[in-house]
């Protein structure tokens, strides 16, 4: 595997919530100094939602935020169960990053379309400066499901018959995910424990296939490494 991987283990969901804000904060900051842009990828999941409420009262100059997406579902622009509409709901809509660079999927399209459309967007914008992820009870990270082949030679991906609703969606593959400077996966609660033994005892599951240069940060609750190994 390229790079390596960082397990720090946390109380709780309140406190991993915490530290990714952060991280998110730490990088965005070198980010902006360093490349006058932060380019970050957005995860959906509860977790991922907790964070993105904390975001708001950041100070920070929102005018260098990109924001782009890990994954989407494919369902109505404005379904309540897509990623983008959590984010929005929970941040994007309190803060004054302008529209033009927040790049929902456009997985209204349906999955080939908003595939083939997504990755001409982020042909050019990596890499990334932040990722962030979550992780299944089965293992997937994204919409990268076990059993689901994930092409090396694309960014993006159609998904057609993931095993949990609803069968349609979009995915960034593991190639677009590594190609970033930083990659945060955040995993709580007990149900996540046997996915994260099976991970660090190497088994063939999709978040197993994160092998990225910049290594990977995986920050837990208790819950979750609870017997973990």
């Amino acid at each position: 595997m390229t790079g390596s991987l960082r397990w720090r283990c946390f109380p709780d969901a309140d406190t991993v919530a915490a530290q990714a804000r952060l991280r998110i904060q730490d990088a965005a900051q070198q980010a902006i100094a360093a490349r006058g842009r932060f380019v970050i990828v957005l995860a959906g999941g509860t977790t991922p939602e907790q964070v993105y409420r904390g975001l708001k009262d950041f100070d920070t100059d929102w005018s260098r935020w990109f924001v782009w997406f890990g994954d989407e579902r494919c369902l109505p622009v404005d379904h309540p169960e897509r990623n983008s509409v959590m984010a929005q709901q929970a941040w994007l809509a309190h803060v004054p990053i302008p529209a033009e660079q927040v790049f929902p999927m456009p997985a209204e399209l349906g999955p080939q379309r908003a595939a083939d459309s997504y990755e001409k967007l982020i042909t050019t914008e990596r890499p990334f400066d932040l990722v962030l992820l979550g992780i299944g009870e089965d293992g997937h990270t994204a919409s990268l499901f076990p059993g689901h082949a994930v092409p090396d030679d694309r960014l993006v991906i159609p998904v057609f018959d993931a095993p949990k609703p609803p069968p349609e969606r979009v995915s960034l593959t593991f190639r677009a995910l590594c190609d970033t400077y930083a990659i945060c996966v955040l995993v709580t609660g007990a149900a996540k424990r046997d996915a994260v033994r099976r991970w660090k005892q190497g088994a063939d599951i999709p978040v197993s296939r994160l092998a990225c240069p910049a290594g990977v940060d995986v920050l837990l609750d208790e819950a979750a490494c609870q017997g973990a190994g």
